[in-house]
């Protein structure tokens, strides 16, 4: 199986020689590019019984490395299941105007910091307005910056409770298979954030007096607020262990997984991707390895920057609290965590015993202190 440190082994040095990277970007290669090598270190697996020797090596867990993160969306999953009310819950994407794509990309930190306060911002107020629900719902937001062709396309998932904690401590649930109108927080996102990003030019600039061309500011915010922003919200999910799988499916995904690169021949890359335009079908595109370098490290996140967050009843402040009432108000069985050990848990990913030693048969592999790293 052709993987992305095969492409950017065989066609990063000659990426190099046409772009420069930024410290993130070039950080996100070099650890994908050591991934499971030696540059790393190793570690010596030894059997229990037949004393069998394995040598494997160690990984980076870089958040954007395709090999790294099956492991870590499993551990993230575990800690979300205490956070599962009994309640229906909407899956709500919020996304943004091409044009405002370059100023996105230039200011990647400032611009999605507005996004995500917009979004949330949007949801709370909206189910904070008796009008539509009159209550404080748990949303779980999730930053996403690409499309299935790899382009750039900054956009938010939001796992939304479908009911929330009303005044006098009541639960209030939505209607069963409606949320809020797409309309209403479409226009009411649109201008959110056309309101913060304004306030944020303004604010850096010291003013729209300092602006090169005020007018022409005025014109561009003008033509955003005329646009149609598309905000859409999916089925509700059926029950609480879907809503775990689904979250999965999106807080650490990758710009592209290894499993859908076909093929690495001649200078091309071919992957496959869905189109969503044309019935969701399943098709193969090929690119230029340099231009498939370039659009996936167009998606490496500027540094600390958190792609996962949560507010309302999920917010960290005085959360144990709230969702303590919560379960009790929606019956929501108290999930017991149950502490296993890492081998476990990749044999419960795995569904099998993959650390039985391979020569006898019998024995487990343990593993020896670290082998140093180069």
């Amino acid at each position: 199986m052709v993987e992305l440190q095969d492409i950017f082994r065989r066609h990063g040095a000659e990426y190099l020689e046409s772009y420069i990277l930024s410290t993130v970007q070039a950080k996100a290669m070099k650890a994908i590019l050591s991934c499971r090598t030696a540059a790393l270190g190793a570690h010596v697996d030894r059997c229990d019984e037949c004393g069998f020797e394995q040598i494997s090596y160690n990984s980076c867990r870089n958040r954007h490395c395709p090999k790294c993160q099956t492991f870590a969306k499993e551990q993230w999953i575990d800690k979300q299941q205490i956070n599962l009310l009994n309640a229906q819950y909407f899956h709500v994407v919020f996304t943004v105007p091409d044009d405002l794509h370059p100023l996105f990309y230039q200011n990647q930190k400032r611009m999605y910091g507005l996004l995500f306060k917009a979004a949330s911002e949007t949801l709370m107020e909206l189910c904070a307005d008796p009008k539509y629900l009159g209550a404080m719902p748990g949303i779980t937001a999730v930053l996403h910056t690409w499309g299935q062709s790899l382009h750039y396309h900054p956009h938010l998932h939001c796992i939304v409770t479908g009911g929330g904690l009303a005044e006098g401590n009541r639960w209030v649930h939505s209607r069963k298979k409606f949320f809020l109108p797409v309309k209403v927080m479409s226009r009411k996102f649109r201008g959110k954030f056309l309101h913060l990003l304004k306030k944020e030019i303004l604010d850096f600039f010291g003013g729209a007096e300092h602006l090169s061309d005020p007018s022409h500011f005025s014109a561009i915010v003008d033509t955003l607020y005329k646009k149609d922003w598309v905000v859409y919200c999916k089925k509700p999910f059926g029950n609480a262990a879907k809503v775990i799988a689904y979250l999965g499916r999106y807080t650490h995904r990758v710009a592209i997984s290894n499993n859908r690169i076909a093929k690495l021949e001649n200078g091309l890359v071919s992957f496959r991707w869905r189109d969503y335009k044309d019935h969701n079908r399943m098709k193969t595109m090929s690119l230029t390895a340099e231009e498939f370098i370039r659009r996936f490290l167009m998606h490496v996140l500027p540094s600390g920057f958190r792609k996962i967050r949560h507010y309302g009843l999920f917010a960290s402040r005085d959360k144990s609290r709230r969702l303590t009432l919560c379960r009790r108000l929606t019956r929501t069985k108290r999930f017991l965590v149950q502490k296993i050990s890492a081998m476990e848990k990749l044999a419960a990913i795995l569904g099998k015993d993959f650390n039985l030693c391979p020569r006898c048969g019998i024995g487990h592999l343990c593993r020896d202190p670290p082998i140093g790293q180069n």
